[in-house]
């Protein structure tokens, strides 16, 4: 049997569709960022990164960096296995302190990535909690889907960023099995933010347990930077708060927060913990650090905001249609995945500046688009000149101007 002919027709068909992945081979310039150096043939040597989810440029921060380094030096490079087998690093439990009082919990518990995270845990509660339902909205992430998937719990999926879809699934439940409500605060492709109060009041009706992902808003929104939960004093009142430290905290890893009793149940059952290698210390010591920074400086935060404000602004003045939120995420829609392709390729080769094509399956067929994250090192220059290079392909390419 011709396994390599079957998987060729699959990527064949995959292409045809205007949905194959192509990866830009970039390379970050330690203090340069947004600028990186380019790899690919068809690219000038240096580009403006427009997609990254290093949403702060934490990644570069020089206190960030050297917490790594430093650690480096006196730990080495890796944990040298699980934390069962291996011992927990002071880094790992200094973190998870860190982590912790972010969001107001007893305890926190890292995991090697966000995905991982929200995998593990949803897997382990749906699963060990007898006759658990979990009800997750419709436009939660991959991750969710495949820890609840991964549990075999009864599924109950409610419509996106509605409480009252929410609030009747929740009553045609029974009233003694063990509900969770699985959401998000941020939601990474439209951008959008949910009605989390509503949320939270339609659980706590029906005695439900909360799951929020705040990935895409941990170290942007909140006095803090400790999410949306925090910026709207809400994290007291939600039972399990999930983040990331590879977006806005410009590191690697996930975790989750909670009451000592969760995360330890969750230590003690999750295989996607128990069973994989911990973080390098010296990645727990550089987020550590990066946390620290963001919980007292407001200064990146107010600067993201700034230019997100602007590019918005100035996308409306060349009538570039883009998605509207209140987040700093900048959908502009092409609605097409070969032009979507196309522009993005085009944007790479003439004009320097790098952003990702988000097709299909990360979004519904017939809403592809340009994701673009202004940060707080984009010049406005920089602004300018993406403005420019858009609006003449918009004018070239005959494309749409209108969002819907």
């Amino acid at each position: 049997m011709d396994f390599d002919a079957m998987f060729a027709s699959q990527l064949d068909a995959l292409k045809a569709e205007g949905n194959y992945r192509v990866f830009a081979e970039l390379e970050r310039r330690c203090g340069a960022f947004p600028r990186a150096h380019s790899h690919d043939e068809n690219a000038p040597d240096e580009v403006t990164v427009w997609c990254s989810n290093d949403y702060l440029g934490m990644g570069q921060h020089p206190v960030v960096a050297q917490a790594m380094k430093d650690t480096v030096d006196q730990c080495g490079t890796g944990a040298g296995g699980t934390r069962n087998i291996s011992g927990t690093n002071r880094h790992h439990v200094a973190l998870e302190a860190d982590l912790a009082d972010l969001h107001g919990k007893e305890a926190a518990l890292l995991f090697t990535s966000g995905y991982v995270s929200n995998w593990a845990a949803l897997s382990t509660l749906g699963s060990r909690l007898p006759d658990a339902v979990i009800l997750s909205d419709e436009k939660n992430h991959a991750s969710m889907i495949e820890g609840i998937r991964h549990s075999r719990a009864q599924k109950v999926i409610w419509k996106h960023n509605d409480p009252e879809d929410l609030d009747a699934k929740l009553s045609a439940l029974p009233a003694n099995a063990p509900k969770i409500v699985a959401f998000e605060s941020v939601y990474s492709m439209d951008g959008d933010i949910c009605p989390m109060e509503e949320i939270i009041e339609v659980a706590e009706k029906h005695g439900a347990m909360t799951y929020l992902d705040e990935v895409h808003a941990v170290g942007l929104y909140g006095p803090r930077g400790g999410g949306i939960s925090e910026a709207r004093g809400l994290a007291h009142r939600i039972t399990l708060i999930e983040g990331t430290l590879g977006k806005a905290f410009g590191c690697m890893g996930g975790y989750v927060t909670g009451s000592a009793a969760l995360c330890d149940f969750i230590r003690s059952f999750a295989s996607g913990f128990i069973f994989t290698t911990a973080l390098p210390p010296a990645i727990a010591a550089a987020a550590q650090a990066s946390i620290a920074h963001l919980k007292v400086s407001a200064v990146e935060r107010e600067q993201q905001r700034c230019q997100v404000a602007k590019l918005r602004g100035m996308l409306d003045q060349r009538g570039i249609p883009h998605l509207a939120n209140e987040s700093h995420i900048i959908p502009v829609m092409i609605k097409d995945p070969v032009k979507c392709r196309m522009l993005a390729d085009i944007l790479m080769r003439d004009f320097g500046i790098y952003v990702q094509p988000i097709n299909y399956p990360t979004v519904p067929k017939g809403t592809e688009r340009l994701r673009l994250t202004p940060g707080p090192l984009h010049s406005d220059a920089d602004l300018v000149h993406l403005v420019d290079a858009l609006a003449t392909l918009w004018k070239q390419c005959a494309l749409s101007h209108a969002v819907a």
